[in-house]
């Protein structure tokens, strides 16, 4: 996972709002419905995020954003 003392990444307001409903424990689904797209383009938003924070998986994706303070 990164390390969360390092410089947090820069995220564009769609990713801000993906990882804040990740963080909140919604589902590629939930986070789909809430926002207006498909889960298609949820599980790319958070493939991209998972790079840009190197990150493995969902699960480590949403305890950096909690600890980033993303909240839903």
């Amino acid at each position: 996972m990164a390390d969360s003392t390092a410089t947090a990444p820069s995220f564009t307001p769609r990713e801000q709002q993906v990882l804040a409903l990740l963080s909140g424990g919604d589902t590629y689904c939930s986070i789909a419905r809430r926002l207006g797209i498909s889960r298609h383009t949820v599980d790319t938003y958070l493939r991209h995020l998972r790079k840009k924070t190197g990150t493995r998986n969902r699960t480590q994706l949403a305890v950096l954003a909690s600890q980033l303070g993303f909240r839903a």
